[in-house]
């Protein structure tokens, strides 16, 4: 008979995390009255170069409202959004409990105890509200070390409307994108409250492009893509999405994004999707990362 082989199993002690709903509900309140510092420097400076009169004071309003907003402690828009959570977790991780009903908790806690409007509707067809802006949507990324990292979207719904997929021809090329992503701009014009954060998602299939939309929109403002070619797009989207003239709140003036931001992912020989995500002048978000021994720490 041959030897036995005995597997050994690891000693490495992987740390543990019970997630408190009282983590999510924070972020929820955060996001909704506190623009990120990336976003505000972005509004300044839009504020500072803009040449247009009623741009420059719908900017000068932008700002104050935001500043109102996080000193009070009140909502920066009457639309409190979809809560849309990303979980980046560490495969080292032990997650205990369940995850989704801990996020659940957190959103109906936030909206319930915040006053916050409760928006949503238990299904699409028959529009019944589910009183407590619940269920979030929540997306879960693996992701190699020993941390875990929550953000918080609420994303609101004017904005959302105005967002597109297209499942272009690989033909169509550059010259495609650019022209989609133009195209979805110009139609969405005053409606998604400018000015945008644009975010575009390039390749996979379709939901993953719609996905890498989304997720474009948490990237700082001010942190280009470091792959050279989709930075130039992102530079020239930028410049050409800005000569549309539609300017804040749709007013005109030279600021209709704050930032363009594209991510991508491989994809079919034969497809070339392509994904607009828009979000308004509000861009919200909150993020909180979990590392062993340190507890939760509030990003800025």
């Amino acid at each position: 008979m041959g030897r036995r082989r005995v597997l050994r199993v690891s000693r490495h002690k992987f740390p543990k995390l019970v997630l408190d709903p009282e983590v999510v509900k924070e972020l929820c309140l955060r996001a909704v009255s506190r623009l990120p510092a990336d976003v505000r420097r972005a509004l300044e400076a839009a504020r500072e170069r803009e040449e247009d009169p009623v741009a420059k004071r719908t900017l000068r309003l932008i700002l104050e409202n935001a500043r109102l907003a996080a000193e009070r402690g009140r909502p920066l828009c009457q639309d409190t959004g979809v809560a849309v959570v990303f979980v980046e977790l560490g495969q080292e991780v032990r997650l205990v409990g369940d995850l989704e009903a801990a996020v659940n908790e957190g959103v109906r806690r936030a909206y319930v105890g915040g006053y916050l409007r409760r928006s949503v509707v238990a299904d699409p067809l028959l529009r019944e509200n589910t009183g407590d802006n619940t269920p979030a949507v929540l997306h879960v990324e693996l992701r190699p070390g020993d941390e875990v990292k929550i953000t918080v979207v609420p994303k609101g719904i004017g904005s959302e409307n105005m967002s597109r997929l297209a499942m272009l021809k690989p033909a169509d090329g550059r010259t495609g994108v650019i022209n989609f992503v133009l195209e979805t701009v110009a139609r969405a014009g005053p409606n998604a409250c400018p000015p945008l954060v644009v975010g575009v998602g390039v390749g996979g299939t379709m939901e993953r492009a719609a996905y890498l939309a989304k997720k474009a929109l948490l990237r700082r403002l001010d942190e280009p893509n470091p792959r050279p070619h989709l930075r130039e797009l992102e530079e020239e989207l930028f410049e050409r999405v800005n000569e549309l003239g539609i300017g804040p709140e749709g007013l005109g003036g030279r600021t209709t994004a704050l930032a363009v931001l594209v991510e991508a992912f491989p994809t079919h020989i034969g497809g070339l999707p392509v994904a607009v995500n828009l979000g308004c002048h509000a861009a919200r978000h909150a993020t909180a990362v979990w590392r062993p021994g340190r507890g939760w720490e509030v990003q800025a």
